[in-house]
C-alpha cells in the first residue's frame, strides 16, 4: 500500500470513518523521497531497534519496518492503532503499542535504541526532554518537528535559549534538512524540519538540577542584564554575583541568550565558591 498517495491516505480514512486530528498535530507525510531521507539521517540498518512516537497511518513506520531489525511503535489514537493493524499487517518486525509517549512505561525496552518521530509541535519539547533526562536514552534522536522548532533547539550564542540549553546540555543537536509544508496531507500551516540529536555526556559533570536553577535565574527577565537577574532570582548581592561572574571570563551586563553551555556548565560549577 502507498502511503504517500493522498488519495490512498483519503480512502484510507474513509474507510474507518476517521479524519485527520489537528489536536493530535494529525499532517500525514506524503513524499517518498522524504521518507528515504529521515532513513538516511537515522543511519537506520538491520540490527537497530526503533521507537516511533506517533505513527499515525504507519507511512514512516513501514519505511523504518523494511532498514530496522525491529520497530516500536507507540500512538495516542485508538482509531489510528485500529488502522495500523492493517497497514503493518505485512510487517512482522513491528509491534504496536496503544499508549501516551508521555507516560509510557519504557522499562521493557532493554538493548540500545534510536528514536525516529514526527512530532505535533505540542509534544515536541515534552518528548524530547523525556529522552534525554531518561537513564536509558537512545543512541540517537532523529526528529521532524516544526522548522522554527529545529532552529531554536539547534541555536549558537548569542541566540540561545532555554530550549536550547536544556537539549544541548545533554546531547548534540543538528538540523538536517527543511521539509515544506506541501509534503504534508493535510499541509500544516508553517513547514517542518528533520533534527538529529546525538546524547553525550559533556553536561553531566555538574547537577541537573543546579544546572537548570541556574539557567532558569539567567532567563527569569530576558531583557535585563545577568547580574540583575542572577542577584535577584538566587539572593545574593550585586558584588558577589559580579565577582562570579568575572571569574568565568563573564560581563555583569551580558544576557542570557549570549552563553554556551559551557559558560553555564562554568557557572553552576564555580558556583559554590560564590556563596
Amino acid at each position: 500500500m502507498d502511503l504517500t498517495s493522498i488519495k490512498n491516505v483519503k480512502d484510507l480514512l474513509e474507510k474507518y470513518g476517521a479524519k485527520p486530528s489537528k489536536g493530535l498535530g494529525q499532517n500525514f507525510l506524503v513524499h517518498g523521497l522524504t521518507l528515504a531521507k529521515i532513513i538516511e539521517a537515522g543511519q537506520v540498518n538491520s540490527s537497530d531497534t526503533v521507537l516511533e512516537i506517533g505513527p499515525g497511518i504507519g507511512t514512516l513506520t513501514r519505511e523504518l519496518a523494511k532498514h530496522a531489525k525491529q520497530v516500536i511503535a507507540i500512538e495516542k489514537d485508538s482509531m489510528m492503532v485500529k488502522i495500523l493493524k492493517e497497514t503493518l499487517k505485512d510487517c512482522p518486525n513491528v509491534k504496536v503499542i496503544h499508549g501516551d509517549a508521555l507516560t509510557h512505561n519504557y522499562s521493557l525496552l532493554t538493548t540500545n535504541y534510536k528514536l525516529v518521530a514526527n512530532l505535533p509541535y505540542y509534544i515536541a519539547s515534552p518528548v524530547i526532554r523525556k529522552f534525554l533526562e531518561t537513564s536509558h536514552r537512545p543512541e540517537q534522536m532523529v526528529l521532524m518537528v516544526q522548522k522554527e522548532v529545529a532552529q531554536r533547539i539547534c541555536a549558537n550564542p548569542p541566540d540561545m535559549s532555554i530550549l536550547a540549553i536544556s537539549v544541548q546540555f545533554y546531547a548534540t543537536a543538528k538540523v538536517m534538512f527543511s521539509v515544506n509544508k506541501e509534503k504534508f496531507w493535510p499541509s500544516p500551516k508553517i513547514d517542518s524540519a528533520i533534527i538529529k540529536i546525538a546524547p553525550h555526556n559533556a553536561g553531566l559533570t555538574v547537577p541537573a538540577e543546579l544546572f537548570f536553577t541556574i539557567v532558569k535565574a539567567g532567563f527569569s527577565h530576558p531583557r535585563k542584564q545577568l547580574a540583575n537577574n542572577f542577584s535577584m532570582t538566587l539572593k545574593r548581592s550585586r558584588e558577589d554575583v559580579e565577582t562570579w561572574l568575572s571569574k568565568n571570563n563573564l560581563q555583569p551586563n551580558q544576557r542570557a541568550e549570549t552563553l554556551s553551555i559551557q559558560n553555564w556548565i562554568d557557572l553552576v560549577s564555580s558556583f559554590s565558591e560564590s556563596e
